[in-house]
């Protein structure tokens, strides 16, 4: 029995020995290289540069007051149509006490001079009547009177305008803000009771709305100094915004900034084009875009993909299938490329295979 298990165990270590040999053998033969073959093609081959920016109407106009104040009431929205002339905002006035007091000081000495106008008026007016003095005479206290009136009214539309933004005769409302441009609200960056400076030549005033035209859109990006170069005016683009995925937009080039600036460490240049926006799109002014810039553009042509070129001291080769697994090189005269795909001038044909190189 015990010479019995020990020719077994003889066995087995004979079996695991030679299996393990065969094994290594087996290993370290070298399988037969593969290669695979690819052939040439017809495509569009487009040679493009890409700038980054964003969508913005052409002219965005800032409303704002003539006058400082609280905001009283808003008629508008963001999102909201406007025309010419409609009504903003509306004011509510806190006058300036100094320029008040000084106002109605000059309203009560106007309202003075006219009484005392207006009594020399009637004197000479009686006399006149009897024939005591003539027309010409009579005619300075008649226009003494008249400019005097004319002062009282002028105080008094003062003194309304300081208090109430409006003045009751003249129909004039300083308090009452209107669009100045046909289009759309973008933005309303007051709130009721909002205090609220005026514009003039010494303040850029708050701004009550942004409103702009949104048919007339524009792409403002920038472009790096290595490519800007290869642009100019009349180029088409074609937009790729990130809030509307699968769908593209055309513009065409009409400036490029003929200054750089720099942007943390390159020099980039600001580029602007014109959109068209297709019937029932509607772009919101913000949206970032990418524009894919065409320099230039061969369509249908014979092609094949870059990456199974080798280039050596100049020259473009691939390795042409001679026969099975059998390969030599070719030189080919090689176009336009897009990075990917690259024109193919002479060297290959459509029935051409040759190998296709992994990278």
């Amino acid at each position: 029995m015990k010479k019995v298990f020990l020719i077994l165990m003889s066995l087995i270590v004979a079996a695991v020995f030679i299996g393990t040999a065969v094994f290594l053998y087996q290993k370290s033969q070298e399988k037969p290289v593969v290669f695979e073959t690819a052939t040439a093609f017809t495509a569009d081959i487009v040679k493009k540069t890409v700038a980054t920016g964003s969508i913005k109407p052409r002219k965005e106009i800032e409303i704002k007051p003539q006058v400082s104040g609280v905001i009283d009431r808003l008629f508008v929205e963001a999102g909201d149509q406007v025309e010419k002339g409609d009504l903003i905002a509306r004011i509510q006035l806190i006058p300036d006490m100094e320029h008040l007091s000084a106002a109605e000081s000059r309203l009560e000495t106007a309202q003075i001079n006219l009484r005392n106008a207006k009594l020399d008026y009637e004197r000479q007016k009686a006399l006149f009547d009897d024939g005591l003095i003539g027309e010409l005479a009579f005619s300075k206290f008649v226009l003494n009177y008249e400019l005097q009136q004319e002062a009282v009214n002028l105080a008094e539309e003062t003194v309304d305008l300081i208090k109430e933004g409006a003045s009751k005769k003249s129909g004039n409302v300083a308090n009452l803000v209107r669009t100045t441009v046909a289009g759309m609200v973008l933005d309303v960056p007051v709130r009721e009771g909002t205090f609220v400076t005026e514009t003039n030549t010494f303040n850029q005033g708050t701004t009550i709305a942004n409103v702009a035209n949104m048919s007339d859109l524009i792409f403002e990006g920038r472009l790096d100094e290595s490519e800007i170069g290869k642009v100019k005016e009349g180029m088409e683009l074609i937009l790729n915004v990130g809030a509307i995925p699968g769908q593209s937009f055309k513009a065409d080039l009409e400036y490029v900034s003929p200054k750089g600036m720099d942007d943390q460490g390159t020099i980039k240049f600001e580029i602007k084009a014109a959109i068209t926006v297709q019937d029932g799109v509607f772009l919101r002014a913000g949206y970032s875009a990418n524009a894919d810039i065409v320099l230039d553009r061969r369509e249908q042509v014979l092609a094949i993909n870059e990456g199974n070129l080798i280039t050596e001291n100049g020259q473009t080769f691939v390795e042409v299938e001679t026969g099975p697994q059998e390969f030599e090189r070719r030189e080919v005269k090689t176009g336009l490329s897009d990075g990917i795909n690259i024109e193919v001038l002479e060297g290959v044909t459509e029935n051409t295979r040759f190998k296709k190189l992994v990278r």
